[in-house]
């Protein structure tokens, strides 16, 4: 099986922590070039630090808020002048929790823009180099909602379906220049925004968040909840020369929780 990423390059979004960090750990050791991309530039300075890294590899950072759409797209159309993206990995935090009810429509136009309207722009940015060199990997951070919508969590179940469906749509088109598209959805994994809704659902059923935690986990096949770095491991395999006719997929990481096929 042929995993070996030498010589390409990834760009990996919100890569200072969580998933995104895991996901830009698993590429490294496939011998990928990483190229962090976060707003806090104390954190991706040491996030570089700690990546994996051979003589051969070359990592680096881009600092950009994605609540400002066109930095964003400012910052990746300044870096593709002169650099090549093999593999691009979209991911930013989620919405805040609450209902689809209870939501302003501001709400789901920011998350709108920080999600698909970034996610796009940087596609635009990457694929030209993509068909060039013949190869190009697209991987979508989303949710487990684009199957099931999750409570509590209205806005984010709208746009990550919007999310999935653009994906499923870009997969179609670009197959025939050796670009695969995947989604891969992170049940509940140990990661902040997993503390987070942990949190937040202790606050709203008044239960301690040890209670929901491990009502959360008596609902997982596997028994517990995920590690960054299996993620991570099923983001990178996607990326890997074995994956190429893999293509437009919603790739669940969640320990069997989900209740669909």
């Amino acid at each position: 099986m042929n995993l070996d990423l030498s010589g390409k390059t990834a760009l990996v979004c919100g890569s200072t922590q969580g998933l995104g960090y895991a996901s830009a750990v698993e590429l490294a050791l496939l011998g990928c070039n990483i190229v962090l991309l976060a707003r806090n530039e104390a954190k991706l300075i040491e996030a570089l630090k700690s990546l994996p890294k051979n003589a051969q590899q070359n990592h680096r950072y881009l600092v950009a808020d994605f609540g400002d759409t066109l930095l964003v797209k400012n910052v990746i159309d300044e870096f593709v002048q002169h650099n090549t993206i093999h593999i691009l990995v979209n991911n930013t935090g989620g919405p805040a929790g609450g209902t689809a009810l209870n939501a302003a429509p501001e709400d789901f136009l920011l998350a709108f823009n920080n999600h698909l309207i970034n996610n796009h722009n940087l596609t635009l940015a990457v694929v030209p180099g993509m068909k060039l060199v013949g190869f190009g990997r697209i991987i979508n951070i989303i949710s487990t909602s684009v199957k099931i919508p999750l409570a509590g969590l209205g806005v984010s179940n709208t746009i990550r379906g919007a999310v999935a469906a653009w994906a499923k749509t870009l997969a179609t088109e670009l197959g025939p220049f050796g670009i695969t598209v995947n989604n891969v959805l992170p049940g509940f994994t140990k990661t902040s925004r997993a503390d987070y809704v942990i949190a937040k659902k202790a606050g709203d059923t008044g239960k301690t968040e040890e209670q929901v935690l491990a009502a959360l986990e008596a609902e997982i096949p596997a028994g517990r909840i995920g590690k960054p770095e299996e993620f991570g491991a099923a983001v990178a395999f996607l990326c890997s020369p074995a994956a190429s006719y893999i293509n437009g997929i919603n790739l669940p990481v969640d320990g069997g929780r989900l209740g669909c096929l």
